[in-house]
């Protein structure tokens, strides 16, 4: 959907002419799935990186699976993960079997909270992985989690689905844990209407993650076109998933990532332009952390309630009607059918991811945006909030 005069949409990617003739290259090569534009953005992206291995495949979702995958987690591991987040990061331990151990989170950056998961890991055996997201565009305390990590002796797989390019401490995110695994969904900093990208330093790590994507054979079909062997030959070495990523898609990621810290450059001045503006209101405005660069995929505010006559879903349906997208991130994991029947979890099990989900409402945020676009939206929200004053 594109931003109208009436309708100004919560997300939307921003595609110049280069990702659209790349494409176009890609369709007139007549080699459209996993090939030489896939190979190109893996190089691309590990050197953006700074890590040796980066691995494309068609989610963040893929992603995270694989990476659990090459650690070796099994049918009864648990993983440590937060409760507030997509569905996707937790499903993917259920996949291999194990399950997820949620930590409630930190109440001003959203992310786990590390002196929960500290006695989490001390109190609870059977632990073999943490797997932290950055939630929105934020860091998590990686210092922290890596100590714990070693000190316990388990692995670190990150979510990095908000986080391109996002920096802890002056690193880059991607280079901390064993493996990290970012989103190219249509809504993400980097877009690739699907797709997602696994890197790691771990040469083993990579070697398995790039077997079983695609369906455990050890060649894949461009590997195949430029070996000395015939060209039919493979070998099916491990029972894998179908996870590559296309041509098609790795086209459009090739672009969109040389415009990755633009793109943020862009991101950051709407955030900036939005906590500015918003200051004097009864809302709570994100916390960045001080040491940290933030991505800026999301941007949330934190309704101060008692302060207000409405609540939340009567502020985002007032937004629709000035014509403006907004959503909320996220229904913590659980409140959700599924987790809350399987493990038998209360609303207040996880009271901090709870009270934030109540208040949270997110902007639009994204590099197409004008000036004239966020003013509209800081307009729209001021007239709302001041309206609705107790």
């Amino acid at each position: 959907m594109k931003p109208t005069d009436n309708f100004l949409p919560f997300a939307l990617p921003s595609i110049g002419d280069e990702e659209i003739n790349e494409v176009v290259d890609t369709l007139r090569s007549g080699w459209l799935t996993t090939g030489p534009k896939t190979k190109r953005f893996e190089e691309d992206f590990a050197k953006f990186i700074g890590v040796p291995h980066a691995l494309a495949v068609n989610s963040c979702t893929a992603g995270l699976h694989l990476a659990l995958e090459a650690i070796g987690i099994q049918p009864g591991d648990k993983v440590i993960t937060t409760p507030y987040t997509f569905t996707a990061t937790a499903e993917v331990i259920r996949y291999l079997g194990a399950d997820p151990l949620f930590v409630d989170i930190d109440p001003n950056t959203f992310n786990l909270d590390v002196n929960q998961l500290a006695d989490t890991l001390a109190a609870e055996p059977g632990v073999t992985a943490i797997l932290p997201m950055h939630f929105g565009g934020q860091a998590c305390d990686m210092d922290t989690i890596l100590t714990l990590a070693q000190r316990y002796g388990v692995k670190v797989v990150e979510d990095a689905a908000h986080a391109l390019p996002a920096y802890y401490k002056g690193r880059l995110i991607g280079t901390f844990g064993d493996l990290t695994a970012y989103s190219f969904y249509v809504t993400k900093t980097l877009a690739t209407g699907e797709g997602g990208m696994v890197v790691t330093s771990h040469p083993d790590y990579a070697e398995r993650i790039k077997i079983m994507r695609l369906h455990g054979m050890n060649r894949d079909v461009f590997q195949r076109t430029s070996s000395k062997q015939p060209f039919w030959y493979y070998e099916v070495v491990a029972p894998g998933f179908k996870y590559n990523l296309t041509d098609v898609a790795a086209a459009l990621g090739i672009h969109q990532l040389r415009k990755a810290e633009s793109f943020l450059r862009r991101r950051t001045e709407i955030a900036t332009h939005y906590t500015q503006a918003l200051a004097d209101l009864p809302v709570r405005t994100p916390y960045v952390h001080p040491d940290n660069v933030h991505a800026w995929h999301l941007y949330v505010l934190q309704l101060q309630l008692e302060e207000l006559t409405i609540d939340r879903d009567t502020l985002i349906d007032q937004m629709t009607q000035a014509g403006i997208g907004t959503s909320v991130h996220f229904i913590p994991l659980h409140l959700q059918p599924y987790w809350r029947d399987c493990y038998g979890f209360q609303p207040t099990d996880f009271p901090i991811a709870l009270q934030v989900y109540q208040r949270a409402v997110s902007l639009p945020i994204y590099p197409g945006m004008s000036d004239a676009n966020v003013e509209r939206v800081i307009t729209s929200l001021r007239k709302i909030l001041t309206a609705a004053l107790r």
